[in-house]
């Protein structure tokens, strides 16, 4: 599955948690490690750019923080960032730089890289979402199966699986991925970069990179 392994994902220039995903060949795989991460990069942060603002939680300076926005640690906010009212943030989240996490949106256990956007009614849970990623209102990751057993990440076009060993996993966007209202991303869901998802999909497996999905069927190349 060389598609959905981190070097064709993402651009690790655009997340402060670029050591996070060294030696790793998938991104899911960092998904355990965020805390402890989190825990030995906060204090290392410039004091003239971070501002620690609780136990393990360090905000931007640049960064708005409206008053009725909920943060647990452990969590790192970044430059130009704004969280809005209602937002909960309740830990284990890399948030980046000029990222909005809107209103009653949940984050938990994620990676967002820069300039993210989850700004309405979203639920984002053991999560990676690439630069320029947006998730539409409504839009949310389902990150634990019906039956409670471990994600396989499959690759339907390629007939190929992988046993990830998680029993949490939501989805995993690349870069430039865009996620129409409503939808649900089923635990194990990878969309490679450059995508797009109709609203009110129900997706899951691997979307290939370059690719707008329509439904579970109709999963089609972009042409210029």
């Amino acid at each position: 599955m060389e598609a959905v392994k981190i070097v064709n994902m993402y651009d690790l220039e655009q997340t402060i948690a670029k050591e996070l995903f060294d030696g790793k060949t998938y991104p899911w795989e960092v998904l355990p490690e965020i805390g402890a991460f989190i825990k030995k990069l906060g204090p290392s942060l410039d004091p003239e750019v971070y501002e620690k603002k609780g136990e393990d939680i360090w905000i931007a300076k640049s960064a708005k923080i409206y008053d009725a926005a909920n943060i647990c640690g452990s969590c790192i906010i970044g430059e130009n960032t704004e969280v809005r009212p209602g937002a909960f943030i309740r830990g284990n989240a890399i948030v980046g730089n000029d990222c909005v996490v809107g209103n009653s949106t949940e984050l938990k256990n994620v990676v967002l890289f820069n300039h993210v956007q989850v700004p309405h009614y979203n639920y984002v849970g053991d999560s990676i979402l690439g630069y320029f990623s947006h998730m539409g209102a409504g839009s949310i990751t389902s990150n634990v199966k019906s039956d409670k057993t471990l994600v396989v990440v499959k690759d339907k076009v390629n007939g190929e699986e992988i046993e990830t060993g998680l029993k949490k996993f939501g989805a995993m966007l690349g870069n430039h991925v865009e996620v129409g209202c409503n939808s649900v991303l089923n635990p194990g869901t990878v969309i490679c970069p450059d995508c797009n998802v109709y609203p009110v999909s129900c997706v899951r497996g691997v979307i290939p990179p370059h690719h707008i999905f329509k439904d579970k069927d109709h999963v089609v190349e972009k042409h210029e």
